[in-house]
């Protein structure tokens, strides 16, 4: 699709993108509206950082009342400062929102994008992969798409053959191979499990049928509750469609201490890395202290719906100004 203007100046996204993008947002805003959730901000630039070793903060310097320079990080999510809302009553919430990761550039990545992000007071994580499945529909105004719903377990099991809660590192790099373009990573066990999730299993996924993926193991449980079966998971679920990861939800962890204890791991595992040490957020965790309701929430990457929508394989295709051009 042709850009609106070819030169230096000019949008990366075509004009009929850009009114697909309006239009998406109207849709998406509809959609909450007929069903009672509340449209909240929160900031985008805060005092405290993603701890998750996943993801990289991008950071600001504000010079503060008193003139004295104060490290803010623009925010990788808007999760921690919504489920403070959560924990004042607000109910129902959701938020459209421009989220930032560092070291992020790709065909699916940008290190500015678009996140929508909300949470359902009362709901379990299955009802809400119902909820999401619904929405997407709804914003892209395919009442058509099928929907598949498999376990971590049984999406290793049937597309590799492989227990992903009991196999090693050896049998995991044994079952990459030797994938093109990928390097022999020095990875872990967890990192063996995305690299084949991503490389492996996700191209061999039905672009035509929203797929969710639920019940991970637990050292991927990132800020879900994990349920204590025989066989422990983390209540968390991604969903695929067009050949991509759009989003990533979980039955919300509402224990304070094992909050913290989860921060404080990663933040050791940052420092035994050789990254630097990020401050908590201490009103986050004060507010799971003061209680928040059982939730499930999720978190959509829109700029990648956008593409599904208009069949655009690059993301650049669907952003006015990438960040060579910002």
């Amino acid at each position: 699709m042709p850009a609106i203007s070819p030169s230096s100046w000019g949008p990366s996204a075509g004009l009929e993108t850009l009114q697909a993008r309006a239009r998406l947002l109207g849709r998406i805003r509809e959609f909450f509206a007929a069903a009672g959730v509340m449209e909240v901000e929160t900031p985008i630039a805060l005092r405290a950082a993603a701890s998750d070793l996943a993801l990289d903060s991008l950071q600001t310097s504000w010079s503060g009342a008193d003139a004295r320079p104060q490290t803010l990080y623009l925010q990788t999510s808007p999760e921690l400062p919504m489920k403070r809302l959560l924990a004042a009553g607000s109910g129902p919430i959701f938020q459209i929102c421009k989220v930032f990761r560092d070291g992020e550039r790709g065909r699916l990545h940008h290190p500015e994008f678009s996140l929508l992000e909300w949470y359902r007071p009362g709901l379990g994580y299955g009802v809400l992969m119902t909820e999401v499945a619904e929405l997407v529909r709804h914003a892209l105004d395919r009442p058509e798409l099928a929907v598949r719903r498999i376990s971590y377990w049984d999406l290793f099991r049937t597309h590799l053959g492989l227990d992903p809660m009991r196999a090693g590192p050896a049998a995991l790099r044994q079952a990459a191979g030797k994938l093109p373009g990928v390097r022999d990573p020095d990875l872990d066990r967890d990192g063996w499990l995305d690299l084949l999730l991503t490389h492996r299993i996700e191209p061999a996924l039905d672009r035509d049928r929203l797929t969710f993926v639920y019940d991970y193991p637990p050292s991927r449980a990132a800020l879900a509750r994990i349920r204590r079966d025989a066989e422990p998971v983390a209540e968390r679920f991604e969903l695929y469609l067009g050949g991509m990861e759009l989003a990533n939800g979980f039955q919300e962890l509402t224990d304070s201490s094992e909050q913290r204890r989860r921060f404080e791991a990663e933040l050791r595992e940052r420092s035994a890395r050789g990254l630097d040490r990020l401050p908590l957020d201490e009103a986050f965790l004060a507010a799971l202290e003061a209680g928040i309701p059982e939730t499930a929430g999720v978190a959509l990457g829109l700029d990648r719906l956008l593409m599904v929508a208009t069949g655009s394989t690059y993301i650049d295709q669907v952003l006015a100004f990438p960040v060579e051009r910002a």
